[in-house]
């Protein structure tokens, strides 16, 4: 089999276990954060665990356009912005968390990076070799400006959304309060809304079924961990903003 075939047997199978993955997130909820429980196996500590799962996703891509470094300008603009999400999020992120010492299933984080690293591997050799080729005139296409905006734009949320909830809690304080400012103004789980707007951003700007593989995958994810968080908060606060939607402002 050439790497060719490999590739798009592994992007459509992609697809396929995005959809499966979807359907058993409505029933189960991945167990860290507030769903943490036993019968997990080992544990690391959160911020161990971050940096062993989003990393990858930071180093194979970055691999990929080491191997076979494009010609035009258009996909390392791509690879920046991609390095600019994944750098933050392996490196900056977890040692800005509270709660970093808390327990993390090793399970988590170990599937989290065999992920993070077919996910950067589909992209990255997108980019670099099976994917669309585009010139420095992309850089000015409709579609490429639309998708950096909705990129850049879900990033300011979602990072916006992340310190909301670092400042609910004092130095050495645990438990969980209700986030207010921001987009939680109008939804549960903004810090996920910004994630998908970004990914969707992202598939948008590379005009690749790499980048639509990621932004399903992030749906898939993200979407039914608002729903339960979002159901969670309103049996656990009586006060809970009635007129707050778990994920799409005044809509769901």
């Amino acid at each position: 089999m050439t790497e060719a075939s490999f590739f798009t047997l592994l992007l459509r199978a992609w697809f396929a276990l995005a959809a499966i993955t979807a359907l058993a997130l409505v029933f189960l909820n991945a167990p860290y954060g507030r769903y943490q429980r036993a019968g997990w196996g080992p544990s690391l500590s959160a911020r161990a665990g971050w940096v062993l799962m989003e990393a990858p996703a930071a180093c194979v891509i970055a691999a990929c356009f080491a191997l076979k470094p494009p010609a035009g300008i258009a996909p390392w603009v791509a690879l920046g912005l991609w390095e600019l999400h994944y750098v933050h999020r392996a490196f900056v992120f977890p040692f800005r968390m509270r709660g970093a010492a808390k327990l993390m299933p090793l399970a988590i984080p170990a599937m989290g990076a065999l992920f993070n690293g077919v996910n950067g591997y589909l992209n990255g050799r997108s980019l670099t070799v099976f994917g669309p080729v585009h010139d420095a005139t992309w850089l000015r296409d409709p579609q490429f400006v639309l998708g950096c905006a909705l990129f850049l734009g879900g990033m300011a949320v979602n990072q916006q959304s992340d310190a909301i909830l670092r400042a609910l809690r004092a130095p050495g304080e645990t438990g969980y309060k209700i986030p207010t400012g921001g987009m939680y103004r109008f939804v549960s789980c903004p810090n996920y809304l910004g994630e998908i707007v970004e990914w969707i951003g992202w598939a948008l700007l590379t005009g690749s079924l790499a980048g639509w593989s990621f932004a399903v995958w992030t749906m898939a994810n993200l979407a039914p961990r608002a729903f339960a968080h979002h159901r969670w908060y309103r049996e656990t606060f009586a006060e809970y903003p009635k007129e707050r939607k778990a994920l799409v402002p005044f809509v769901a």
